[in-house]
């Protein structure tokens, strides 16, 4: 995986020399190309949408969602080198309509003189509506480039009109390996960390994806000047942080996750319960747990029984609401939930068969008469004609088809014949049999 901020020492010296000397160590290790952003090759790569946006010289405007110190920020100045443009930055933490009205002025302005402007705004989400209208005109205009970063979903935060002109990119959390090589980076310019090897593994476990944290960590311990490597029951005591203790097995951390993943799937509700314990006593974080919890009720319960999801996400409420060691039991709920429903992988599988069906079928026109026709020409040359509304047909269930005409009708969801999938598989096959007799 290539390192986000170089690999060697003198890459690192000359990247320290063009920031402040008392800059954060984080600043100071900031990739000064796209080439050098760690984790997030599917945007930035070649092949990824922000990579063909600078080989083509011309940027669209965009939203960069993704968790904490993922390299939204860096992104967006990276792009605007990338391309010669100016790069105005604004946080809607701390900026208001008099800052935006001054920004887009001077914006305009530059406009007239033939520069381009890359407008990013950090924590977009935290502009209300109104405020979001305001980028409107400026970015229909081509005034700005606009560029927002989010850690929260843009299709609950977002307008959909401001939505509509700008293309959602994902950031992905940075892994053990990403991470890892941040902190070989940090070593190469500042010395060796004053930890253990397990100590080591113990903090990159703790940041969780998080590489601004990681290196805010390791400037902690620089600074501290420590005599004697840390432990990581020493790393966790100086931190005053939980990170996890896995013995001296480097790998402690996965293996425990993919033993409690598979004895919950195993619907072992006593080994599920004891590594989860194993995780939560050694100190993994509980965020990063509920994570594992929310995945498994939809990747092997799903439907089989729709309340494992409902409870996985109530487990991290109250997590967040109590905090620990209170919050912990929620967590244990819904573990304990999770290993004795019903298992179903039937959803997990059905999303990949239709992503792939996508795939393979482009753009294949839907039937005529299931398209919208909101006006007289579209009505005229066929559109909605035909359709049935399903609350007047018999049993409510037209039978109509909605596949496009190039397209037989695929299976791509099969429910088993376990928990509430054994109510809905028995739905679909009563569908089927009224649609068979109507067609």
């Amino acid at each position: 995986m290539t390192d986000l901020f170089g690999n060697d020492a003198a890459e690192a010296q000359s990247r320290a020399e063009e920031a402040r000397e008392d800059a954060p160590l984080a600043d100071r290790l900031r990739p000064r190309n796209l080439s050098e952003i760690i984790g997030q090759d599917h945007v930035t790569g070649p092949n990824g949408p922000i990579g063909r946006m600078v080989a083509a010289g011309k940027l669209s405007s965009m939203i960069l969602w993704g968790p904490p110190g993922t390299g939204k920020t860096s992104i967006a100045r990276l792009l605007a080198d990338a391309v010669g443009m100016r790069f105005i930055s604004v946080s809607a933490v701390f900026s208001g309509v008099a800052d935006l009205k001054k920004a887009f002025a001077e914006a305009d302005r530059m406009a007239s003189a033939g520069q381009r402007t890359l407008l990013f705004v950090d924590e977009i989400h935290r502009f209300n509506r109104a405020q979001q209208d305001g980028f409107l005109p400026f970015v229909e205009r081509g005034t700005v480039t606009l560029v927002g970063a989010t850690t929260e979903n843009p299709s609950f935060e977002l307008n959909a009109a401001l939505l509509s002109r700008s293309q959602v990119l994902i950031l992905h959390r940075l892994d053990a390996e990403a991470l890892g090589q941040l902190l070989d980076r940090a070593e190469a310019l500042e010395g060796p960390l004053p930890l253990t090897n397990d100590a080591r593994d113990a903090l990159i476990a703790s940041a969780d994806g998080d590489g601004r944290f990681l290196l805010n960590q390791a400037e902690t311990l620089y600074n501290a000047a420590l005599d004697e490597p840390l432990d990581p029951a020493g790393l966790g005591s100086f931190l005053q942080r939980r990170v996890a203790v896995y013995d001296k097995d480097r790998d402690g951390h996965y293996n425990l996750i993919s033993a409690l993943h598979k004895s919950l799937r195993g619907s072992d509700p006593q080994a599920s319960l004891y590594y989860l314990a194993r995780m939560l006593v050694a100190g993994e974080e509980p965020l990063y747990v509920l994570r594992r919890l929310v995945r498994f009720a939809s990747e092997d319960i799903g439907l089989a029984d729709p309340q494992a999801l409902t409870q996985c996400l109530a487990a991290k409420d109250a997590y967040q609401f109590l905090g620990s060691p209170e919050g912990e039991l929620a967590i244990v709920q819904a573990c304990l939930y999770c290993a004795t429903a019903p298992k179903s992988n039937a959803a997990y599988a059905a999303q990949k068969a239709a992503f792939r069906a996508a795939r393979e079928t482009g753009s294949l026109m839907p039937p005529a008469n299931i398209l919208n026709a909101p006006t007289k020409l579209m009505k005229e040359v066929g559109y909605g004609e035909g359709y049935t509304y399903d609350h007047e047909a018999d049993d409510g269930f037209s039978g109509d088809n909605y596949w496009p005409e190039e397209l037989e009708p695929l299976a791509l969801y099969a429910p088993v014949e376990r928990g509430f999938e054994r109510k809905i598989r028995e739905r679909i096959a009563y569908w089927d049999k009224l649609r068979s007799e109507r067609t």
